[in-house]
């Protein structure tokens, strides 16, 4: 058994929102799940850290989430920035209990108990949240990440968190999502979102005893990341 990890799958089975027309995503679904099933068991646990789906709907993602469902392992889903299909836990539990999709669960103000892993996380946010709107958001995130935290350490695991925005990078921190890693002792920390020549900023290595590693999709050429074998 084991535990992977991986972000912006940007599934659009169900919807016109092709990734290939990007650099680097040419047969990115085919590609996903080639890999995927190369180095996924079924006994595994798979992360997926936001931007799943471009459906604006879960009815409209549903093709995605089939797709999903049939690959090998527990996937754990998380909100992305472009997870516009989003909503309350119970109706996602719902959708996904009718439509017999029964390795997928959500993320969302909770926790997973995998092995001696406790697998947090929530969605994050900008690293510049100036408005008032923003701090807002950031605010209640921050929070979010708490309690999912706390949700991981009454499991009794090792907390180790999966947001879907950097919380840090080469030139810039978002004190209140760092704060509460600092403050959690959080040891390993993941993240996705970024593409392209943001990716030249992102942060992989270690800060205040934290360790931190980008996981998009494209970054990591579409194949799932273990994060750790688990006996």
């Amino acid at each position: 058994m084991s535990l992977f990890a991986i972000g912006d799958t940007h599934l659009s089975l169900g919807t016109d929102k092709p990734m290939n027309i990007f650099r680097g995503w040419d047969n990115y679904v085919e590609r996903l799940v080639l890999n995927w099933n190369r180095v996924v068991d079924q006994g595994d646990t798979v992360v997926i850290m936001g931007d799943v789906s471009w459906g604006m709907s879960l009815s409209e993602a549903y093709k995605d989430f089939d797709l999903l469902n049939s690959l090998p392992g527990k996937k754990i889903i998380m909100k992305g920035n472009h997870d516009y299909w989003w909503n309350t836990k119970k109706k996602m539990d719902e959708f996904f209990f009718k439509n017999k999709f029964e390795t997928l669960s959500v993320l969302h103000n909770n926790a997973y108990r995998v092995g001696d892993i406790s697998i947090c996380g929530t969605r994050g946010w900008f690293f510049d949240a100036e408005s008032d709107l923003d701090k807002k958001v950031v605010k209640r995130e921050a929070e979010r990440l708490r309690r999912s935290i706390e949700c991981g350490e009454k499991l009794g695991g090792e907390p180790v968190v999966f947001l879907h925005y950097p919380p840090i990078n080469n030139l810039q921190i978002c004190d209140t999502i760092y704060d509460v890693l600092v403050e959690k002792n959080i040891k390993r920390c993941y993240y996705a979102h970024l593409h392209s020549a943001s990716v030249h900023n992102s942060f992989n290595g270690e800060k205040d005893g934290i360790h931190f590693q980008l996981l998009s999709a494209d970054y990591l050429k579409f194949c799932p990341k273990l994060i750790e074998k688990i006996n």
